[in-house]
């Protein structure tokens, strides 16, 4: 306990005060006189051998001396903090009229940007239309209108992003976003059972849907655009780009659809690409395959890539299924066609070599620098 008299301990406080020099200085003084062991929070204790009589006289003096000794240390400290901001002023301060530094890298296209252009460019060529369609789809266009009924693994939780209905008025709780005009307000509160489920469209094949709906045979179109699944891996993310294609004529025949994607395949890597097709099952098709090419890395002698087998699975096709034309009012005995889905990430990274997909939505500019 400090014995000092309170007037002597006062007087030097504020000296100290007065001379301190920087923000540390000051908070260790702070300490010193303020802190639970301070030297006038000791001075507190000697009241308890006052007499009672002069016990209120004195701890009113204590209490006058701290609120003075905050004071002077909220000024000193204000001062300070203005000498510091002058100080980091003159130190940090740019000449304007020193020329500009260039900029290394100019600007350059996304690979994946490349890619999408690359791909419409070459269907285009071959007599293909472009079309886009909501990235926020309804469930019958993203699955039933497609065939993929009700305990189909891909309507799970885990692997589409659900949405919230809104309500009566057509707004998501408390945003002020409303629903999407392509979609069907419900009848009351998001709580008629005839009410449309909201998702994250998981494919862009909606679009041969929403495609079909309008328009009358024949059809020549690639829907690219963004989709939506749960999954997050260095091959795998969340948000990726597709492209849906299809074709629906009077005479079609899997052999066109063949035809089609292996010139394609060939046009797109620009060089001699071995192609298979393997048979495989999608509920919008039948009969449906996955078609593989060689492996770019090794040339299909057996790699990491590539899992030692020489192939890489990139994209799946298929004849239109009958129950898919029934859908959009269309006779499947008068009318035929193919459709087919690719990953452009997956074309992406094996045209350019890429291991991990999310090196595509880092933006590292040396990264992206790589495809001026």
């Amino acid at each position: 306990m400090s014995d000092q008299p309170l007037e002597t301990l006062t007087a030097e406080a504020e000296r100290a005060l007065r001379s301190a020099k920087t923000l540390a200085e000051l908070d260790a003084l702070r300490i010193r006189y303020l802190g639970k062991r301070g030297l006038f929070t000791q001075q507190l204790k000697r009241l308890g051998k006052l007499p009672p009589e002069e016990r209120p006289v004195f701890g009113k003096r204590i209490n006058e001396a701290r609120t003075r000794f905050e004071a002077l240390l909220r000024s000193r400290r204000a001062e300070l903090e203005e000498e510091e901001l002058e100080r980091r002023l003159l130190q940090e301060r740019v000449d304007v009229t020193l020329p500009g530094r260039k900029f290394a890298l100019p600007a350059a296209l996304h690979p994946i940007t490349r890619t999408l252009l690359r791909i419409s460019r070459l269907f285009r060529s071959v007599g293909f239309e472009v079309v886009s369609g909501p990235e926020i789809e309804d469930d019958y266009h993203n699955f039933e209108a497609l065939n993929i009924p009700a305990d189909h693994p891909a309507r799970a939780m885990h692997d589409t992003f659900y949405l919230k209905l809104p309500d009566s008025e057509g707004r998501f709780g408390a945003g002020s976003r409303r629903w999407p005009n392509h979609l069907k307000l419900p009848d009351s509160e998001g709580s008629s059972p005839n009410a449309p489920q909201l998702l994250l469209r998981t494919h862009t094949s909606p679009v041969q849907i929403r495609v079909m709906e309008r328009r009358e045979p024949p059809f020549r179109v690639i829907a690219p655009g963004r989709v939506y699944r749960r999954d997050d891996d260095p091959t795998h993310s969340p948000m990726f780009h597709q492209v849906e294609g299809f074709l629906v004529d009077r005479e079609v025949s899997f052999a066109d659809l063949k035809g089609l994607l292996d010139q394609f395949l060939q046009q797109f890597f620009e060089r001699k690409t071995q192609v298979r097709f393997r048979p495989s099952y999608f509920p919008f098709t039948e009969p449906s395959a996955e078609v593989d090419i060689g492996c770019v890395i090794c040339d299909g002698t057996g790699c990491r890539v590539c899992g030692q087998t020489g192939w890489l699975e990139v994209m799946g096709c298929g004849m239109i299924h009958p129950k898919v034309f029934h859908s959009v009012g269309i006779d499947p005995e008068r009318y035929r066609g193919f459709a087919f889905g690719l990953g452009v990430e997956r074309l992406a990274m094996l045209r350019y070599r890429i291991a991990d997909i999310r090196r595509f939505f880092e933006n590292d500019l040396r990264f992206l620098g790589q495809f001026r």
